[in-house]
């Protein structure tokens, strides 16, 4: 590859970057309801690249599960009723609450301060902050991030908290929005249970807490704000 190809192909990757940056920053802001189309080309006009630079940049999106590729139709911001989301609460109500109990089990006296650190910067953190939209702040989100992880750290297992990784960047998206589908629910008391329940080793209240926590997510995109935690696990 000549040196010109080379800068090329770097210019056209550094663009692709931006324009998936800006994707998934709009799409988590909201500034794109449920179902709104995206529409390459529109995109590529707004944004003043090509229309092969806008098309990577959406199959990154949609990787990540905050979009969706629709056969002959382009792409998409998923539906609050896709199918996805509860899927993906699924799996984590069948694997976090048995990572939490490896970690109450496991977990020595380094992890208990890692968890009430992560605790405390989550519990002072703004939820949300007017300039980014009504969703969940990005310093909020990440501390959200930070404290479930901690949690189920102690598991000692690399391989598991892959896993978790994974699901969490698949559920971010119905994790936002689903504090504007239930307004009346307390997620703040909802984590300080189930600290207080990892950090007292109960793993029972614990993996409860933990199993109703992720319920109540998933619920609230279908318009369930009061959910049966012992039917949906």
């Amino acid at each position: 590859m000549t040196r010109t190809a080379q800068t090329s192909t770097s210019g056209k990757q550094m663009l692709t970057e931006q324009i998936y940056a800006h994707l998934r920053d709009a799409i988590m802001r909201g500034d794109y309801a449920p179902g709104d189309a995206l529409k390459p080309q529109d995109l590529a006009k707004d944004q003043g690249v090509s229309l092969a630079v806008v098309r990577e940049a959406l199959v990154r999106v949609v990787g990540e599960g905050l979009a969706d590729r629709l056969p002959n139709r382009g792409f998409a911001v998923p539906a609050f009723s896709d199918r996805r989301w509860q899927e993906v609460a699924e799996a984590r109500r069948t694997i976090e609450p048995i990572l939490l109990r490896m970690s109450i089990e496991r977990g020595d006296v380094e992890w208990e301060a890692r968890v009430r650190a992560a605790h405390h910067r989550l519990a002072r953190t703004p939820a949300f902050v007017p300039e980014e939209g009504e969703y969940y702040s990005d310093a909020w989100s990440e501390a959200h991030r930070v404290f479930h992880r901690t949690l189920l750290e102690g598991c000692g297992n690399p391989v598991l908290l892959e896993t978790f990784d994974r699901m969490w960047t698949a559920s971010e998206l119905a994790r936002r929005w689903s504090t504007h589908r239930n307004p009346d629910r307390d997620g703040t008391e909802e984590h300080r249970r189930l600290e207080e329940a990892a950090l007292a080793r109960d793993a029972d209240a614990a993996a409860e807490a933990l199993t109703r926590h992720l319920t109540l997510t998933a619920a609230a995109l279908i318009g369930d704000t009061h959910p049966d935690p012992a039917k949906e696990s």
